[in-house]
């Protein structure tokens, strides 16, 4: 399986999907399978959007896939922080603060580079959310 993702450059700051390819994998056990064992971190981000589209849709479970997604808590992927994100900004999942709080200070202290957007625009956000 490839991933269709077109990644933000000098002229956008977000990422472009082949939403056709998204309705068709809108299943959270595949979600969930496909996280666990990614082929690859372009994977990663699809997944990612394809949980906060379903956030959006409405699916309550997301939350349930927090043992899944805090594997990726750790990660320097600036796309990968920035859906995270916003998946725990929706979820408001109480473990997901923490490691929020450590990708903040990660990024303040070493920056992503060559990164076409903040992600700690949507971290900071998540957190703000978090105590409010």
């Amino acid at each position: 399986m490839t991933s269709c993702v077109s990644y933000p450059n000098q002229t956008r700051n977000y990422c472009i999907f082949d939403e056709k390819r998204i309705s068709q994998r809108k299943d959270l056990n595949l979600l969930k399978n496909s996280l666990e064992n990614p082929k690859n971190e372009e994977e990663v981000v699809e997944d990612l959007y394809i949980l906060n589209c379903m956030i959006d849709e409405g699916e309550e479970k997301v939350a349930e896939l927090y043992p899944t997604l805090s594997k990726y808590n750790n990660t320097k992927n600036p796309n990968i922080q920035t859906f995270l994100a916003g998946i725990y900004r929706k979820t408001k999942t109480p473990d997901a603060f923490g490691p929020l709080i450590v990708m903040l200070i990660q990024n303040a202290i070493n920056p992503p580079k060559d990164c076409h957007f903040d992600p700690n625009e949507e971290i900071g956000g998540a957190i703000l959310d978090y105590l409010a």
